[in-house]
């Protein structure tokens, strides 16, 4: 049986009695028996919440990606809500007054262990002003759905932080957000004397989501089952190009294409890449939102058959190049800003330097393959650096 941080804490209510906490969650910030952890904690000595603050896509995780979310009020218990994804960079990062009325700050948000997902930049952020601030900090900790064994990936060069980069590590990194805040605190060398991770009982690095028994709940509305969370490293890149990554249908990044893009010819030739535990099943699908919208769409459906071998980010740096290679009249590099950046591609954004791109931009297969065999090194070393962090077996 597996107990999430936040199952602890409601165990151990009286610890909160008296405090005045406040709380960073979303929609899946529940208990084991389903209920909304905020909701739990009011019915305990531990009373209300002072404050709740909502990471990308709002408190009940409801709206789309960069799309900003506005301050609220709890229906239930009156609390604010404090947006900290709103209209510019700035609100990325909460004000030390936001903690003003509070001696501790509770964290609790479903990641998905890959390192363009937001959640990790706003826990470590807003933990960092918090303790600061002179605010205990508890992360409540939650499963690594991917598993904390395989880190797949390159790091961040300095030039190419943001809020989909934020830190350097493998897009692929293994770790669960308890332990990525920690990673954080040890490399920035913050006075952690308040920061406390609530473990996971019963979870060991070598369980993905399907071994915790635990239902799923989507932590953002393009997140809704643990095997798009399995694809997400590697389809989260079409987000930089003009191509569909299936948002607007039920299979966000399962799903790849455009309207001018001939299926089979594409199926074909990835499967002739012979990548492990993945099938690329041709298919045509029709986005409600977002790119292509209502346009019928022409492409692959990725379908995962072994997710241990599989490796999400070499699958989808093999769909980019297919794409290149076959449809390059089909495909282009997003120009429009990306998470509040407009002077770095964000394709460079997301893979953390311009190596992908040049080399695609170039069809040099040597530079793809020499920036391939790089992720080895970068790999071995985060490998390194995560032991002295790492909180389960």
């Amino acid at each position: 049986m597996i107990w999430c941080g936040c199952d602890r804490v409601v165990r151990r209510a009286e610890e909160l009695a008296g405090r005045r906490w406040g709380l960073l969650a979303h929609h899946a910030s529940v208990t084991e028996d389903l209920r909304p952890l905020h909701l739990a904690l009011a019915g305990t000595v531990a009373g209300a919440p002072r404050v709740l603050f909502s990471p990308e896509h709002g408190y009940w995780s409801v709206e789309q990606d960069m799309v900003p979310s506005d301050d609220a009020v709890d229906p239930w218990t009156g609390a604010p809500i404090r947006s900290l994804y709103g209209d510019g960079e700035e609100s990325l990062r909460p004000r030390a007054d936001a903690f003003a009325d509070l001696d501790l700050l509770l964290i609790d948000l479903q990641d998905v262990g890959a390192r363009y997902y937001t959640y990790a930049a706003t826990a470590v952020w807003a933990a960092e002003v918090a303790l600061a601030a002179g605010v205990e900090v508890w992360v409540l900790d939650r499963p690594n759905p991917l598993g904390g064994s395989l880190v797949e990936g390159p790091g961040v060069e300095p030039a190419m932080y943001s809020f989909v980069g934020a830190f350097d590590l493998p897009v692929r990194h293994g770790l669960t957000l308890g332990e990525l805040v920690r990673l954080e605190a040890k490399r920035r060398a913050w006075d952690a004397d308040g920061l406390r991770v609530w473990t996971v009982a019963g979870w060991k690095r070598t369980h993905t989501w399907q071994a915790t028994g635990r239902p799923w709940l989507a932590p953002s509305p393009n997140m809704p089952s643990p095997q798009t969370a399995e694809i997400y490293p590697g389809g989260c890149l079409f987000e930089a190009t003009t191509l569909s990554e299936g948002r607007g249908t039920t299979r966000p990044f399962q799903l790849v294409g455009a309207p001018s893009i001939e299926p089979r010819a594409l199926a074909d030739h990835l499967t002739a890449r012979r990548l492990p535990g993945v099938v690329f099943l041709p298919t045509y699908f029709k986005p409600q939102f977002q790119k292509h919208a209502l346009e019928v769409c022409a492409g692959v459906e990725i379908v995962v058959t072994d997710r241990h071998t599989f490796r999400p980010l070499r699958c989808g740096v093999e769909l980019l190049r297919a794409l290149l290679e076959l449809f390059p009249e089909s495909f282009r590099w997003r120009q429009e800003p990306y998470e509040f950046v407009s002077d770095r591609p964000a394709i460079d954004l997301l893979t953390g330097s311009s190596a992908l791109r040049r080399a695609l931009e170039a069809s040099s297969t040597e530079a793809l393959e020499t920036w391939l065999r790089s992720w080895r090194d970068a790999e071995q070393a985060f490998r390194s650096e995560r032991r002295s962090i790492l909180l389960y077996e």
